[in-house]
């Protein structure tokens, strides 16, 4: 491990940093919440809020102190890494912890209480929902894939179901219902599975009474007042042309003049605004009670959100990088059938690639609460010029890694005050991060932000 790479980085999903072993109790909560949740570093002998290194005055003493509590605190056993890393003169400890399926909790505070996820860089207790989540990741088993005892077969629209199939030149056999496990044989009888009901069930309301798409178009930037909504309670497959269709509806079109006729320019690429739609139905949480899938339409951008985190073992870099992992098999299968969805893992990089082709900014991609939201912005980027003393810098990185204000003064010829506030200034900006042991630390440096 690389520590300086790690000390750059803020703390997130898969990162907390600690200045020393106490409290010990969030200590045993961190670890268990990045097992449960996607893996994640410890890093001990950094202070969370300013991030300086203070380092540890005894890390063997603290490394045995760390093994004991975790075999005495955390159940099932935990297989962790344990390091002692010296940054300069400081000695710092560095837990890795892989995600492992669990679910791990707290022995102190049981398995009904002690469980914890990681929801962005807090430690949050998992619920009922969540737990039960963990739990069908253990044994391979899916939300959707999972029988509706209280109905049978007639509860699903074959016919409807039957259409969409066709559409794509493919007949929805019973054979092919099993298949998909649309259907499954349950206490010696045929059942539709929670997939199949969310999917086609002819009222689907009635057992998932939240499983709706709420689409809104605001006036301004915030939710003050609202233009139209929409509810959309259709067949999955259907609800994505419905919500497709609002938002094309409510989003503003320019216009370019060519030679021979005029031609209407979408305000957001088409591709990226389906992507977004098809990514939130599929990968619901619909499980959680109480949440819709949401599209929110400003006068800049576009909001899309489903209930429920990214799925468990799954970071936002490994998903921006096009690694899948499905939530719902049975929807997720269809919607494949359907060619609906191309490839997996691709809808992130679709949608990239289709706002970067427009000249627009790339969307955002952000786990909030307990739900996942996409936002697309409108407006085409202005390419602002970029002055020779930052390209000095990014080439002075890209050779050493890292600067100091005496290298960047010389780098610049200006004066150590005046490049102390450019680099402050771009610490600001999110461009750069600076490592050290204080704010007066002589042998403070900068180097690019997440690098």
């Amino acid at each position: 491990m690389i520590l300086t790479e790690v000390l750059v980085q803020d703390e997130g999903k898969t990162l907390e940093f600690k200045e020393n072993c106490r409290p010990s109790q969030k200590i045993l909560q961190a670890v268990v919440a990045f097992a449960n949740t996607a893996g994640g570093t410890l890093v001990l002998g950094v202070r969370d809020r300013t991030k300086e290194v203070v380092g540890l005055s005894d890390p063997l003493k603290e490394e045995e102190r760390l093994a004991n509590l975790f075999a005495d605190n955390i159940r099932p056993m935990l297989i962790r890494e344990i390091q002692i890393l010296s940054w300069r003169d400081r000695e710092l400890i560095v837990v890795t912890v892989p995600h492992m399926v669990g679910p791990y909790f707290v022995r102190t505070e049981g398995p009904e209480k002690g469980v914890y996820i990681r929801l962005g860089s807090t430690n949050r207790r998992a619920g009922p929902e969540i737990i039960a989540e963990i739990q069908r990741l253990a044994i391979n088993t899916f939300f959707d894939e999972q029988p509706c005892t209280e109905v049978n077969s007639e509860a699903i629209d074959f016919r409807a179901a039957s259409e969409f199939f066709a559409q794509v030149s493919l007949k929805l056999t019973h054979a092919k219902q099993h298949s998909l496990n649309l259907v499954i044989n349950h206490g010696g009888r045929e059942v539709p599975t929670r997939g199949a009901i969310l999917l086609f069930g002819k009222n689907r309301r009635s057992l998932f009474p939240d499983a709706v798409i709420r689409c809104a178009r605001f006036r301004g930037l915030d939710k003050s007042h609202f233009l139209d909504q929409a509810e959309i309670d259709e067949y999955l497959p259907r609800a994505v042309e419905s919500a497709v269709a609002f938002v094309e509806r409510h989003a503003a079109q320019a216009s370019e003049i060519g030679r021979v006729r005029r031609k209407e320019i979408p305000e957001y690429p088409p591709p990226a605004i389906r992507e977004a739609i098809i990514n939130a139905i599929v990968h619901a949480d619909y499980s959680i009670g109480g949440m819709n899938t949401n599209v929110a339409v400003y006068d800049d951008r576009i909001e899309i959100s489903n209930p429920g985190l990214l799925p468990f073992g799954l970071t936002l870099e490994a998903a921006l990088a096009g690694t899948s992992k499905l939530r719902n098999r049975v929807i997720g299968r269809v919607f494949r059938e359907l060619k609906l969805i191309e490839q997996w893992g691709s809808g992130m990089g679709r949608m990239i690639a289709a706002c970067t082709e427009a000249g627009l900014h790339p969307p955002r991609f952000e786990e909030m609460g307990t739900s996942f939201r996409v936002t697309l912005y409108s407006g085409k980027v202005a390419t602002p010029a970029v002055p020779e003393w930052y390209r000095q810098l990014l080439k002075h990185l890209a050779e050493k890694h890292e600067i100091s204000t005496r290298d960047a003064a010389q780098l610049w010829q200006i004066s150590d005050r005046a490049a102390r506030a450019r680099l402050r200034k771009l610490v600001d900006q999110n461009v750069l991060a600076e490592i050290g042991t204080g704010p007066k630390d002589p042998k403070k440096v900068y180097v690019l932000k997440g690098k």
